[in-house]
């Protein structure tokens, strides 16, 4: 992994005409969030500061999205393409990243693994909000026994559904399933990222 000296002098500058096209993901679900320009100048800010820094074309000068806002893109990583003529960053948004008060500036559908990343998301806020008749809310204040009895019991509907042949009862039992588990890595203080971190380690 380069440094952010070394990414600066490999940077073809001179092919971009002084400005690097920056493409921002979002560093667990890799939803992509917005595109911009970056500047020698921008790119070292970035660096310096650890939130996304742009070269603004139309104000002629160095803006940090979120700068008015608040919502800004802290740098989670920072890598080039084969022909160091584009940059990808990784951030965590800190709110929406869209000036029309969404996620993305892009209008795509949910990947797989962005709905799961916003899934999660609302099932740890329950966690930390207590939201009147939410069943994750209730969930969360029966304590670690009972999710563990949950995921145990979703489990063993899970298998049943399987042997049965049902491809609609094993859906919505393994959704039984990976829910009520987000639940209960959420109260151990974990994540699912935590976990699909760790099969990356073991798929070798």
């Amino acid at each position: 992994m380069l440094n952010s000296k070394e990414l600066l002098q490999k940077l073809n500058w001179i092919k971009t005409n002084g400005l690097i096209p920056v493409i921002i993901q979002e560093n667990l679900s890799h939803e992509v969030l917005m595109h911009g320009y970056m500047n020698q100048d921008a790119f070292l800010k970035t660096q310096k500061d650890g939130v996304v820094t742009f070269y603004s074309r139309t104000k002629k000068r160095l803006w940090t999205k979120g700068e008015t806002s608040g919502n800004f893109l802290k740098v989670q990583k920072i890598t080039t393409d084969c022909d160091y003529d584009a940059l990808l960053i990784l951030v965590k948004p800190l709110d929406e990243t869209c000036h029309l008060r969404k996620k993305s500036c892009f209008f795509l559908e949910e990947t797989p693994t962005a709905f799961l990343f916003n899934l999660e998301k609302i099932i740890e806020n329950r966690k930390i909000i207590d939201i009147n008749n939410s069943y994750t809310s209730k969930l969360y204040k029966s304590g670690t026994h009972r999710i563990a009895q949950k995921v145990g019991e979703e489990a063993i509907e899970t298998i049943l559904a399987a042997m049965k042949k049902d491809k609609n009862e094993l859906i919505n039992e393994s959704s039984d399933l990976i829910y009520h588990l987000i639940v209960l890595l959420h109260d151990q203080d974990l994540d699912f990222n935590t976990v699909i971190q760790n099969l990356k380690m073991r798929k070798n």
